[in-house]
């Protein structure tokens, strides 16, 4: 008779493709479903990472800039807005490193076919009493590396 942990390390085998036949080559025991762990989690960051970097390309996700933000909103409130006219992948606030506080803008990632419907209906919409500035986010300049300037 097998244990819960047993199945539900059986199971974690067949989600990660990796391993399963040696259980079925030898009687689960204490010390395997262990080992069995142990494999899972050394090699399951190692097949999320592959397989979704393979399925999010860059050209599937655009960066909003958005600006003009009240200071009070958090990302949940950011993501929940950005979400009624697409699907939105990240949110993140930009805060002043010394203080904690925001600063008033941040980044939507979302997908590319949403950004000029987000950019349209919300640029210059009225947001927890700011209007705000909704753009597609250009790309940061590379800092030049350090010794280099002289």
């Amino acid at each position: 008779m097998k244990s819960p942990q047993v199945s539900t390390v059986i199971t974690a085998l067949v989600f990660s493709g990796l391993a399963f036949f040696i259980f079925s080559l030898i009687e689960p025991t204490q010390t395997t479903v262990a080992i069995a762990i142990f494999i899972i989690a050394l090699v399951s960051p190692l097949i999320g990472t592959t397989s979704s970097s393979e399925s999010v390309a860059s050209d599937d996700v655009k960066t909003l800039y958005v600006g003009n933000l009240p200071y009070r909103a958090n990302e949940a409130a950011v993501r929940e807005l950005f979400s009624t006219v697409g699907q939105v992948h990240s949110v993140r606030l930009m805060k002043d490193k010394h203080t904690g506080k925001r600063r008033g803008f941040g980044f939507v990632e979302m997908s590319a076919s949403d950004t000029d419907k987000a950019v349209e209906t919300l640029n210059d919409q009225e947001f927890q009493q700011r209007t705000l500035k909704v753009r597609e986010a250009k790309e940061r300049p590379e800092k030049e590396a350090e010794g280099e300037t002289e």
